[in-house]
């Protein structure tokens, strides 16, 4: 649908002047009115300074021959909602945002639109209502946080482990929380905002730069304006969402995205996006690009490197170019700059070996995330491997059971784990949750006393980009759908081999029956109201945890 559909024709006057209403002129109103898709707010630093991200974007637009009309969208920040019941609402305002954006757009017939997303859900949200619109769309983001003396907000939730466990005062816990968080931007790891952001660049749907230039940088405000100036060229060749993230596209993201060592949220959020295109993108197909795929960057959690440090190493197209000279990717897959992708990444090569490892010489042979099956999890369950402990890629442990994020936190900071055991927290999938909350808190808490190399966790839950150790989340199907890890017990034995994709209950078959058949599985009643929508629609984890 174009905008002619509001603006063509004498019994389109009443149209017109609604738009007169609000100042636009003749010649504004006959060129292409062209979406900006902001995602600003007052309570998340990645989106406190997307004003001016939008006004160069609209800049770019009007050089153009454009005329920009910006409407906003909700955004939620996943670090202030964690911890209570607000984590319940972040996954499933990704959902929310598709289908407003879809309402906005439809309702008042756009030509083409840029999307400004930031954090987390939002950048997922966003790609899944351009698939859904397919209209031309360029993704530009309002970039990464600087990092201070190493710091991001994962030090912050290590601190308070770190500090109940005696090993840092209150000063050096007040240092930490003042100096982890600098300064507008995403979160400055390589955690699910900044993961989602460079993978946008790999999908084709952003411009080079995207993902890992700071927030700060005047070059950001740069990069806005081309994106403006982009999608106008997008619509000149009609260009379209459904040329760019085809099957060879989403590919290519997985391959980048193991490359990188993303946020295992990136594959919940992958999957999401191709359903809304018709694609398939399923479990096995990552482990199958993970294992010819080497890992050549470790940006925290899994190393010390931040998203400022990845952008001046030559940022996610030096990544690429090193992929595609090494043949894993598709270069004829078209991008925003309406080149193909062999194109668009000709300039771009490794700047600090030390940041990003050359094909030759990478961290792992092998890429950063893996899927594990077992009786555990039938359908899958999510790692990102290149954050777990060289000690802890093969373990056998024992399960101590629970049945809410908040009771493993207080057993963690209780001192009630011990060496050699396996979290297992269940009934937090996106049903059960409801809304398949981050288990940050718990990660943290056992990283910061110091666990990380002798505990495992595994929940049907999920985790922030920000986790590291041998956090394995996802578990499909879920407690709610009666998934075996509803029939775990504590003391029973679960034995992970992360480089051999596997999760294994040792518990023997007619148990298991025996316990199917005398287990009740709980039903939480959410709230009234979104929640309780949500958790009577929403598919499995492995499914992307999408409403159909």
């Amino acid at each position: 649908m174009k905008s002619d559909a509001i603006k063509i024709g004498v019994e389109k006057a009443p149209h017109r002047s609604l738009l007169k209403a609000m100042g636009y002129t003749d010649g504004q109103i006959a060129k292409p009115i062209i979406g900006i898709v902001n995602s600003f707010n007052e309570i998340a630093p990645g989106h406190i300074h997307l004003q001016t991200i939008a006004r160069a974007a609209k800049d770019g637009v009007l050089q153009s021959g454009g005329t920009p009309v910006e409407f906003n969208v909700i955004g939620v920040c996943d670090g202030l909602s964690m911890g209570h019941i607000g984590m319940r609402y972040s996954l499933p305002s990704r959902e929310n945002i598709a289908d407003s954006v879809e309402c906005m757009v439809r309702a008042h017939a756009f030509d083409a639109l840029v999307f400004i997303p930031s954090c987390d859900k939002i950048v997922p949200g966003m790609l899944m209502a351009a698939a859904r619109l397919d209209l031309p769309s360029v993704f530009i983001s309002g970039g990464p946080m600087l990092s201070l003396d190493g710091l991001d907000l994962s030090s912050v939730f290590e601190a308070v482990g770190a500090h109940k466990a005696g090993k840092i005062d209150d000063a050096e816990l007040l240092r930490i929380e003042d100096n982890a968080c600098p300064g507008c931007g995403s979160c400055s790891g390589m955690f699910t905002a900044n993961s989602m952001n460079c993978l946008c660049e790999a999908l084709g749907m952003a411009l080079p730069g995207n993902g890992s230039m700071p927030a700060v940088y005047a070059g950001r405000l740069r990069l806005a304006k081309a994106a403006g100036e982009a999608v106008m060229r997008l619509f000149e060749k009609d260009i379209k969402p459904s040329d760019i993230m085809t099957h060879a596209a989403f590919r290519n993201a997985l391959t980048v995205d193991v490359a990188l060592g993303c946020s295992t949220n990136s594959v919940l959020h992958l999957i999401a996006i191709a359903y809304e295109r018709g694609i398939r993108v399923d479990l096995a197909m990552i482990n199958e690009i993970s294992a010819k795929t080497p890992t050549l960057c470790k940006l925290a959690p899994a190393g010390p490197y931040h998203a400022e440090d990845l952008f001046h190493a030559g940022g996610v197209y030096a990544v690429v170019r090193e992929l595609l000279n090494a043949g894993l990717l598709d270069g004829g897959a078209m991008t925003a700059l309406g080149v193909p992708l062999a194109s668009a990444a000709e300039s771009f090569a490794i700047k600090n070996t030390d940041v990003i490892k050359t094909f030759a010489d990478p961290y792992s042979r092998t890429g950063g995330l893996a899927v594990l099956f077992g009786n555990i999890a039938e359908n899958g369950a999510v790692v990102k491997r290149s954050a777990v402990r060289q000690e802890m890629l093969s373990f056998s442990g024992k399960a101590r059971v629970f049945d809410s994020e908040g009771e493993a936190i207080s057993a963690i900071y209780g001192g009630a784990i011990a060496k050699g055991d396996v979290v297992v927290i269940r009934y937090e999938g996106p049903a059960g949750g409801p809304g398949m909350p981050e288990m940050l808190g718990p990660t943290s808490a056992i990283a910061g006393m110091g666990l990380d190399g002798d505990v495992a966790l595994v929940t049907d839950g999920r985790f922030s980009g920000a986790t590291r150790g041998a956090a394995i989340g996802h578990v499909s199907p879920e407690a709610a759908a009666g998934g075996t890890i509803a029939y775990v017990h504590d003391g029973d034995t679960i034995k992970i081999d992360i480089e051999g994709n596997t999760i294994e209950l040792l518990v023997d078959s007619a148990e298991l029956e025996r316990r199917r058949q005398t287990t009740e599985i709980k039903k939480k009643n959410p709230p009234a109201g979104y929640l309780r929508r949500y958790a009577r629609n929403v598919l499995s984890a492995d499914k992307g945890a999408v409403i159909p």
